[in-house]
């Protein structure tokens, strides 16, 4: 196929190499919203954590999930319209913490104090690479081997390190240096 006098340059692929949570490049996905309540007593914050309310000790970081929970996947995006993995912990790091980091899941591992998983703490982050030999996907542990990330399947959700799919892809746990 021949274009006279117009050079195509792949602008959008450039763009798109190098963001974080990249094995998959799908559009927006359809998620229910639903939030997982935090207040005292909350049956589906019990079912998603298996804690009771009275064991949460960073409640700004609980009611930060708890915005974004359900958020649907868009891969690049970085609003509650759509956001991809790196995007979300990048927003989460900043609200909850105030500190800031790289765009890339790849970058962000970068930053990280590398961790054993048997001593990775709450708001430490944990980092996978997807069919891939680099980080891919990132996501914020919580407790219990429980994490919080932006899922390209089901949007923002909370998922255990102990599942299938999570254990067969893990790769390290980070802490960011100047956390």
């Amino acid at each position: 196929m021949r274009f006279s006098g117009i050079k195509i340059i792949p602008v959008f692929c450039i763009l798109l190499i190098g963001y974080g949570c990249r094995h998959k490049k799908d559009s927006v996905k359809t998620v229910t919203k639903q939030k997982v309540e935090v207040k005292s007593g909350s049956a589906a914050f019990k079912e998603k954590m298996g804690v009771s309310n009275k064991e949460i000790k960073d409640n700004k970081l609980y009611s930060f999930i708890n915005e974004w929970y359900g958020t649907p996947y868009k891969y690049g995006g970085c609003e509650k319209s759509g956001v991809d993995c790196s995007c979300f912990t990048i927003n989460l790091f900043d609200k909850v913490y105030g500190k800031k980091m790289p765009r890339t899941a790849g970058e962000i591992y970068k930053e990280c104090e590398k961790l054993s998983i048997d001593s990775v703490k709450e708001g430490d982050l944990i980092f996978f690479k997807i069919n891939s030999n680099s980080i891919t996907h990132v996501g914020v542990y919580l407790r219990d081997k429980k994490f919080v990330h932006a899922s390209t399947t089901r949007g923002v959700l909370v998922n255990s390190l102990s599942e299938t799919y999570y254990s067969k892809y893990f790769y390290s746990a980070g802490k960011l240096k100047h956390k």
